[in-house]
């Protein structure tokens, strides 16, 4: 499998008359982010743009939110998300009734959601969704997998992906052990919480059909 494969196949979802929605989900630092992005750059790279990146990201909770639940040391966890707004979203991008939807993105720098900071029009026939959580079957986390007409998993070695995560920690304000203490510490329990999921995936993107990420990233 190499990533123009998954060209093919992500365009191949859409049908006439008919938005489709991908997901993208793999544990924290695989590469989801990257190859979302790269998914939708490539598609809208010869013509009008007919594909949206909208990841889930933006439904974290705000960190004053987080305070008062007193989640604040988990953040990243399920429950630090507005999952029922996420799939609410997802509900209304597949009804399109809508001739502008407008998703709230993340802000890496800030580590805050931003709302209505991704438009998506009508004429986006593709929306690529991804985070960690697409496949999970608990709470309001159940009722994202209805929307999406394909769910593909991430499986990027261990290693590497441990590295990019220290690497993404780093550059966004943390010093090294802060970085691997939250590594081996709250994003290893999500790790195993995704990795769970791994088999209601409908494809699993090994790593070498994976874009090599710019820099530390998101994903």
């Amino acid at each position: 499998m190499t990533f123009d494969d998954l060209l093919a196949r992500a365009a191949s979802l859409v049908r006439p008359g008919r938005r489709a929605l991908l997901g993208i989900t793999g544990s924290p630092g695989a590469g989801k982010t990257t190859l979302a992005e790269q998914l939708v750059r490539r598609l809208n790279a010869d013509g009008p743009p007919w594909a949206a990146h909208v990841p889930m990201d933006g439904f974290h909770l705000a960190d004053v939110e987080l305070d008062r639940l007193g989640l604040r040391d988990r953040k990243g966890a399920p429950d630090t998300f507005d999952s029922a707004g996420y799939a609410a979203l997802l509900r209304r991008l597949r009804d399109e009734e809508d001739g502008i939807v407008y998703a709230p993105g993340f802000e890496r720098v800030l580590e805050q959601p931003i709302a209505g900071s991704i438009p998506v029009p009508r004429t986006a026939r593709l929306i690529v969704t991804e985070g960690n959580y697409l496949l999970l079957d608990e709470g309001s986390w159940a009722r994202v997998r209805s929307q999406l007409d394909e769910v593909w998993y991430c499986e990027l070695d261990q290693d590497e992906r441990v590295r990019r995560l220290v690497s993404r920690h780093e550059e966004f304000g943390k010093d090294h052990q802060a970085a691997v203490a939250w590594v081996v510490g709250t994003d290893q329990r999500n790790a195993d919480l995704v990795a769970g999921s791994r088999h209601r995936a409908d494809l699993i993107v090994p790593t070498a059909a994976l874009p090599a990420p710019c820099g530390p990233g998101p994903g």
